[in-house]
């Protein structure tokens, strides 16, 4: 089966991978005793619910022709292919080592990098009349979660 994406498709992907994201972040939050790292972890996975709001929200206006498939997929195999993907490459569970906040930054940098790369090659698939243009905002978000790692994962290294 070929795959085409609508952009109701992308939102309701990015919305589980925000919320893959909150977790990682909890559970790395859950396996520190330092309570300024924990804050930090805590405060990084409630940006990652906001994003998931803020994705909810965007999803809202997409236009009935945005949220259309130009494919049959009666059993909705394309939602549960986006899925897989999600829960398996972008903070899919993994062993924190959680002895370093450097680390854990790293680990946490990789994953929004690839959230970032997922949703380029996802912007590729998903034609200009379904709403690739909502894509932009999704990237533009992400963009912005590495530039505040990378800031605290430069203060962890000195």
């Amino acid at each position: 089966m070929a795959f085409d994406f609508n952009a109701d498709e992308i939102f309701e992907m990015a919305e589980q991978m925000e919320r893959n994201g909150a977790q990682f972040y909890r559970d790395a939050a859950e396996k520190v005793s330092d309570g300024k790292s924990k804050d930090l972890l805590l405060r990084l996975a409630d940006m990652e619910v906001e994003h998931e709001e803020t994705f909810v929200e965007m999803r809202k206006y997409l236009s009935d022709q945005d949220k259309q498939s130009s494919v049959f997929d009666p059993e909705g195999e394309t939602v549960k292919y986006l899925k897989a993907l999600v829960d398996t490459r972008v903070f899919f569970k993994k062993k924190i080592d959680a002895t370093s906040m450097k680390d854990i930054f790293k680990e946490a940098l990789l994953a929004e990098k690839d959230a970032i790369v997922f949703y380029l090659g996802m912007k590729d698939l998903v034609p200009e009349e379904r709403g690739k243009r909502h894509l932009e905002n999704i990237i533009k978000e992400e963009m912005e979660h590495i530039r505040i790692i990378g800031r605290e994962l430069s203060s962890a290294a000195s």
